[in-house]
């Protein structure tokens, strides 16, 4: 063995009912000056509780709830002009990805300068922020980013149209709040596109040719962990302990991934996702079973041990059928919280010339983001190509 790998994580993890009312606690010895970052609906909904725990603990706020769905450059530059009137020293962000990821850049430019493009991957490489961000809560409130346990951090480029990563270790937040009474109204299908997407982050992260040990662990969980607690919350918002399970499950995936990296799955959502302006979690639901498919032979002892987590196979299926059933058994769990159905309503399905006429430009783009460099079987842009149009055929074609 030679080489090392290191795993990174936020400082403190709290867990459980009522802890966001801990979060000035968690907060007061990291800072006084607190810019809460949110968007407006889920502000109104839990700031008051927030902002009681913060004055409670002697912290001073400001308040920027203006974050919009898949935050823009904009976002990241009017919380930063608040930021710095409030004199503000950490960031506490209350929501799911979005916030979080506003709140991580603006953290960005605040402990570095410049603008938050200059540090994405395609200009400043991973682990291009040379300064940590100042200490930053991240009080979720969905179930499948993980982004409060990542170095990652996605903004929209409104001028260009376009989306830009930037990951690195100086972006991870301080502290990561999951308490289940947050997530209590969130409806079904957001609760299925948010499980699968934890669930597609445990997979890809176990699947990956970066893959090790630790992450390894946590993914194995997760799997477990949404395979058990996805459908009870599906079906019954109020169930608090299976809420708090799959708060746990997503947040163990986002920590392996982040640790291990996302594959092919991701590399084709992402363009699949922004042609059928589909939320992130039903495009790469719609996706995995195939994806799954398609690189199983890669790797098949790691795609029978993910049949076996997700109950499809035992310790006594031999592998290359255990692996081979484990795209049916995420198609199982897909239909168990009715993703499929949720396309009606949140997809713009065309018709399939239309379609395939922007199936060479996706797949293109899907290498570009080089995820599919980390898949167990390396796809070639014909092979992408064909999972795109195989995907219409059996799942988009009756929806157009």
């Amino acid at each position: 063995m030679s080489g090392t790998d290191r795993f990174v994580s936020p400082a403190e993890v709290v867990v459980g009912r009522g802890a966001v009312t801990e979060v000035g606690e968690r907060m007061a010895p990291r800072g006084s000056r607190a810019l809460v970052v949110a968007t407006p609906g889920v502000f109104e909904r839990y700031g008051d509780r927030l902002l009681d725990s913060l004055h409670g603990a002697g912290l001073a706020t400001t308040v920027f709830d203006e974050v919009r769905p898949d935050p823009t450059v904009e976002n990241v530059e009017r919380g930063l002009a608040r930021y710095r009137a409030g004199d503000c020293d950490c960031i506490v962000t209350l929501g799911g990805g979005s916030p979080i990821d506003a709140g991580k850049a603006i953290g960005v430019v605040a402990a570095n300068g410049g603008a938050i493009r200059e540090y994405a991957v395609d200009r400043a490489g991973y682990e291009g922020v040379p300064s940590p961000i100042p200490p930053l809560c991240a009080t979720n409130t969905t179930a499948g980013t993980g982004s409060e346990a990542t170095r990652s951090v996605v903004i929209t480029d409104e001028s260009t149209a376009t989306k830009f990563l930037v990951v690195a270790t100086a972006a991870m937040p301080t502290v990561a709040v999951e308490d289940p009474d947050l997530v209590r109204t969130l409806p079904p299908s957001h609760t299925a596109f948010t499980g699968i997407d934890a669930l597609t982050h445990a997979i890809e992260a176990f699947v990956s040719v970066h893959a090790w040990s630790m992450p390894d662990t946590l993914a194995r969980a997760a799997i477990e962990r949404v395979r058990r607690a996805l459908p009870v919350a599906w079906a019954n918002g109020d169930d608090l302990d299976a809420r708090q399970e799959t708060l746990v499950g997503q947040l163990q995936a986002g920590q392996a991934f982040t640790n291990s990296s996302v594959a092919l799955v991701h590399g084709m959502a992402r363009p699949f996702g922004a042609q059928l302006h589909v939320p992130h979690g039903l495009a790469n639901g719609v996706l995995l079973p195939y994806v799954t498919e398609f690189s199983a032979q890669g790797a098949p002892e790691r795609y029978a041990e993910i049949a076996r987590l997700l109950g499809a196979a035992d310790d006594d299926t031999p592998d290359r059928e255990a692996a081979r059933a484990a795209a049916s058994a995420v198609r199982d769990l897909c239909a168990d919280v009715s993703l499929y159905s949720y396309l009606e309503e949140f997809a713009t399905v065309p018709d399939r010339d239309s379609y395939a006429s922007v199936v060479d430009e996706m797949a293109a783009d899907a290498i570009a983001s080089g995820s599919p460099e980390n898949n167990p079987r390396v796809p070639t842009r014909q092979e992408i190509e064909t999972l795109y149009l195989d995907v219409y055929d059996d799942v988009l074609a009756d929806r157009a």
